[in-house]
């Protein structure tokens, strides 16, 4: 994602989620707990303009995704979404389908580590996005399930099939996307679904550790740690060794590379400078 701004002003206000920064860290916590925080139109289009406006600000260095009361996120609306489907033509739900997988592209594709922090359900698009961070911090309560397929839709939504074989193998997605079962924490946890399992409770504290963590670390080496992990799912050996290489020559030139040294012979810990 381009640093580089056109005229356009940093958004104030999101209307459809919940921002708050802290040091680098960035919080962004979905905010409908009524409806346990069900996506509407505008949460996915918050979603996919708020990731790259973060991204080109650049002191984000590490965002958490959370939501707010007894679930991370039921999926889209019914009423709102689904229904309102049922009403467009070829074009506009073509649109509507890029426009969510923009939003796993961006959570992807941003330059720095995405933490979802699970508590409760995590269903349908909510499942996928967490799926698309790279850390899936959840606690006992957690409950990840596909639907696509309950409701007559290809289990293959948002890049579900491209992502989840690539973290829990092709056998449990399979039957994860094929038959829309629910997976329950100590599952999704044997099979790699989760990342780390917190407490009860506990997700979104857990999460916010390893946020600041990351943020605290050498900011420069994580983004590119992920643009690698992203870039070569689909490569051949020689091109994923040639990119690494060329990445790591770039890097061996940067701030923090002399800094580890300088801090390893002074017996110190290093600042990193993100650089």
């Amino acid at each position: 994602m381009s640093p580089f701004t056109g005229s356009a002003h940093r958004t104030e206000e999101w209307r459809h989620l919940r921002l708050t920064l802290d040091a680098g860290v960035a919080t962004v916590t979905l905010a409908r707990p009524d409806k346990l925080n069900a996506l509407t139109f505008g949460a996915y289009a918050d979603l996919r303009d708020l990731l790259p406006e973060l991204a080109r600000d650049g002191s984000v260095r590490a965002l958490v995704l959370g939501g707010e009361g007894r679930g991370f996120c039921s999926g889209g609306d019914v009423d709102e979404i689904i229904g309102a489907t049922l009403a467009m033509d070829t074009g506009q739900l073509l649109d509507f389908n890029r426009m969510t997988g923009q939003v796993v592209r961006a959570l992807r594709e941003c330059p720095f580590p995405v933490i979802a922090a699970v508590h409760g359900v995590a269903a349908g698009a909510g499942a996928v996005l967490a799926l698309a961070a790279d850390f899936r911090v959840a606690d006992p309560t957690t409950r990840f399930a596909f639907l696509f397929t309950k409701v007559g839709l290809s289990g293959g939504d948002m890049g579900a099939a491209y992502l989840l074989p690539r973290v829990v193998g092709l056998g449990h997605a399979t039957r994860l996307l094929m038959l829309g079962e629910s997976v329950r924490a100590p599952e999704a946890e044997r099979i790699g679904l989760i990342s780390q399992l917190a407490d009860e409770g506990e997700a979104a504290a857990t999460a916010q550790a390893l946020a600041r963590r990351l943020a605290d670390g050498p900011a420069l080496a994580h983004a590119q740690t992920k643009a690698l992990l992203t870039a070569e799912l689909d490569m051949p050996l020689a091109a994923a060794i040639e990119l690494d290489a060329a990445t790591q020559a770039l890097l061996m030139n940067g701030a923090d590379y002399a800094e580890f040294h300088a801090a390893f012979t002074e017996k110190r810990p290093p600042k990193w400078q993100g650089r």
